[in-house]
């Protein structure tokens, strides 16, 4: 479980934004309105990290990263929702989502991996697990421009961590090959519980321990590996 970052008092903005402006820029549908209405209490963007409040440079495909603390009615927020604010912001966002019911409160850090031009690769948001509000944070990651800072946040939430020659884009991938097999894997699996035929099942069983195979190399720690990770730079 990944902890949160302490975001640096120079990039605070702490502004409300109204859901009302988010639905309109995303061109949001009645289904979609409907989920921030019964989804999300509040949207705030929190902070601003960039070139003048961290004095940190422009990266080639990241200038600012955005986050933006959204406070949740209930105990989950569907996908679709953050999707829209990417897709109304144009910059890299890191959101927080916040949940309470009384006594306790808890939070999570997402986002999705978003290319130059503020296109989202794929639908995946990547999460932490929810985190108690009175845990302490960690220091904002060092890095050499906004490429470097982006990657290192958005790596943090990766379910597999980042090998150390991996570029981002490449971890993305292999998260992506991944979840394929997984699915792969489980429909192999169902079949060999009710596959009757003998020579069949033996099929199935090559097939699934092919995919097994496969994904024990794509999941590894590569502990093995040397040389500067790619992501950090």
């Amino acid at each position: 479980m990944a902890d949160l970052i302490q975001w640096p008092e120079t990039a605070k903005v702490d502004r409300v934004i109204p859901k009302e402006r988010l639905y309109a820029e995303a061109s949001a549908g009645a289904a979609l309105k409907q989920r921030f209405v019964d989804e999300v209490q509040r949207v705030r963007w929190a902070y601003k990290l960039g070139d003048e409040s961290l004095r940190l440079a422009p990266g080639e495909t990241v200038t600012e990263i955005q986050v933006f603390v959204l406070d949740l009615k209930g105990s989950s927020l569907d996908n679709s929702v953050l999707a829209s604010i990417d897709k109304a912001i144009p910059s890299q966002i890191i959101f927080e989502l916040r949940r309470e019911d009384g006594l306790w409160s808890e939070q999570a850090m997402t986002a999705a991996y978003k290319r130059a031009g503020g296109k989202t690769k794929g639908t995946d948001y990547f999460r932490t697990g929810w985190i108690g509000s009175d845990q302490p944070r960690i220091p904002l990651p060092a890095a050499l421009d906004m490429d470097g800072l982006y990657a290192q946040l958005l790596g943090r939430l990766l379910p597999h961590p980042i090998r150390p020659v991996e570029g981002l884009s490449d971890a993305l991938d292999r998260m992506g090959r991944i979840r394929r097999l997984t699915r792969e894997i489980s429909t192999l699996e169902r079949h060999m519980r009710t596959e009757v035929q003998f020579k069949r099942k033996v099929e199935l069983r090559h097939d699934l321990r092919a995919k097994q195979a496969e994904l024990h190399e794509l999941t590894k720690t590569e502990d093995h590996m040397t040389g500067d990770a790619k992501w950090r730079n």
